[in-house]
């Protein structure tokens, strides 16, 4: 998770990070996109790690700007709720699907459209 401290404290791109078709390059689908987003709300993205979209991360905005990433399982009975992961699952992520992730912060944290 030492990776991604960088993109704490920066812009998100709303119109980027609602683009499902560009977030499909990295295999990212969008689970829930507050539209409009308030001053503090939440971003609720899916990911293909081990099966189909098994992990979820949450990314917390306010006014903006991203304080919070948090990534977790969901619940295969009901999928609104996430489990922790494990530090060493989140390794094992992030060996796996880090440039992924890592593209995935750099395209919705940059200014454009």
């Amino acid at each position: 998770m030492k990776r991604l401290r960088q993109y704490l404290d920066r812009q998100l791109n709303i119109g980027r990070a609602m683009d499902r078709a560009s977030l499909s390059r990295w295999g990212i689908t969008i689970r829930y996109a507050p539209d409009p987003p308030e001053d503090f709300d939440e971003f609720e993205f899916g990911l293909n790690y081990q099966g189909e979209e098994d992990v979820a991360f949450v990314i917390t905005i306010e006014k903006g700007e991203i304080k919070r990433m948090m990534f977790g399982k969901p619940d295969k009975d009901n999928p609104e709720i996430l489990r922790p992961m494990d530090d060493a699952t989140i390794a094992d992520l992030m060996d796996k699907k880090g440039d992924d992730i890592l593209a995935f912060f750099d395209y919705v944290t940059s200014p454009g459209q």
